[in-house]
């Protein structure tokens, strides 16, 4: 068997660049989930049509992938939103829109008919509308869908063995080189030790809850990680660092370092946001996903803003992709419940209380849901579609594609 070539880093770029596109032509909601720009162009050209909210934190990037369970640093476990590289102070509407677009596409994917979309969208404003009034998150059986209890039992149960395998298959402390992990150069280990060299990572490291407080950390490895769809591009580093134990031994961690650059999103008139991007992605994460955020840190890596969080077994994504009638009305119930809660922690009663009339206003009689939000998300069905398939004929197409 012929040895794989593995990329210098002057090679990345192109090979993550193709990556991207043919990760996008997967399936129409893989297209919606790695299209994050031609979202909010939609939106900078929909003339208006979306109510204000409160100028609140939101995820700016919320489908149905971005969201799963995490764990906090004291070890519970709840599913928040896992990724927060488009937060910024904007529109909580922006939220439910993509996440509505997000759960529609995959509707559609699984050959459901419209009318289940259309009952998807009143349950995605019910659950919507409970996370503000600040319903509990139970995964029981009536009220969430079957994927959320299967990934919310696996995590409790997962251990560190269990991640090695999954995200670098050897439970070694080492980083095996392969399709996922490539080489680095010296002046990137270099950097990358420097980086762990710093007290702030040291104290992310040893600040769960069962490690000590003051105790040392050493590189074991690390390489260059080739991980997502829409950051593809970006620096992405995995790090595998050794930590002391209260036993004497040593246990390892695994660190994600990913490049924070400037949202698509856009921020509500006036917002103060932290201008680096790295500490605006922590703060985001502070507050919409707190489990997450308090396990996050903002960093520099050759002058470069990176965010740094440990992953742990218990992190995990949902894969909304083939759902029956049923389980899509509960992941669109339970998804948009947990969406609500986020925005909700940051709003006063008297702010709530005038998001939830907002939202109840304009509402057609035979739809108990906005109608600036049913007709959105149809609008978005039908332009997203169309470019997946334009996309598929770019790029699918070509000579060794397959």
């Amino acid at each position: 068997m012929a040895k794989l070539r593995l990329p210098a880093p002057d090679e990345r770029a192109a090979l993550l660049r193709d990556a991207q596109r043919m990760k996008m032509t997967r399936s129409a909601h893989a297209y919606v989930r790695g299209s994050t720009a031609k979202f909010y162009e939609w939106l900078q050209a929909s003339g208006g049509k979306i109510p204000q909210g409160p100028s609140v934190w939101i995820c700016g990037d919320c489908h149905s992938g971005n969201l799963g369970p995490v764990a906090s640093a004291g070890g519970e476990v709840a599913v928040q939103i896992r990724d927060l590289d488009q937060t910024v102070i904007g529109n909580p509407a922006h939220d439910l829109i993509r996440l509505g677009l997000s759960l529609a596409t995959a509707a559609r994917g699984s050959n459901l008919p419209g009318v289940t979309t259309a009952l998807m969208v009143e349950r995605l404003v019910e659950g919507y509308e409970a996370g503000l009034a600040g319903e509990t998150l139970a995964p029981d059986e009536d009220t969430a869908p079957k994927e959320v209890r299967r990934v919310l039992k696996r995590s409790l149960h997962r251990r560190w063995k269990d991640l090695a395998r999954e995200r670098i298959i050897d439970p070694r402390p080492t980083i095996p080189l392969g399709k996922r992990f490539w080489p680095l150069s010296e002046a990137e280990r270099a950097a990358l030790e420097g980086l762990a060299a710093d007290e702030g990572l040291r104290k992310l490291v040893t600040g769960l809850r069962h490690r000590p407080g003051d105790a040392p950390i050493a590189v074991l490895d690390g390489a260059y990680w080739m991980k997502g769809c829409s950051s593809l591009g970006r620096l992405r580093y995995a790090l595998l660092v050794g930590v002391a134990g209260d036993g004497g031994g040593t246990e390892t961690v695994l660190i994600d370092i990913k490049e924070a650059t400037p949202a698509a999103a856009p921020s509500a008139p006036g917002a103060k946001m932290p201008a680096d991007n790295a500490r605006r992605v922590v703060a985001g994460a502070r507050a919409l996903s707190p489990f997450l955020g308090r396990r996050m840190l903002a960093g520099k890596l050759n002058r470069r803003p990176v965010v740094i969080r440990e992953l742990t077994p218990q992190d995990l994504k949902l894969d909304i992709e083939h759902l029956s009638r049923e389980e899509a009305l509960r992941a669109a119930h339970y998804l948009a419940l947990v969406v609500g809660r986020a925005h909700a922690r940051q709003m006063d009663p008297d702010t709530k209380a005038a998001w939830r009339a907002e939202l109840a206003r304009n509402r057609a009689t035979k739809l108990d849901a906005p109608f600036w939000l049913w007709s959105a998300i149809v609008e978005l069905i039908q332009s997203h579609e169309a470019a997946y398939l334009d996309h598929c004929r770019r790029y699918a197409l070509q000579p060794g594609a397959a």
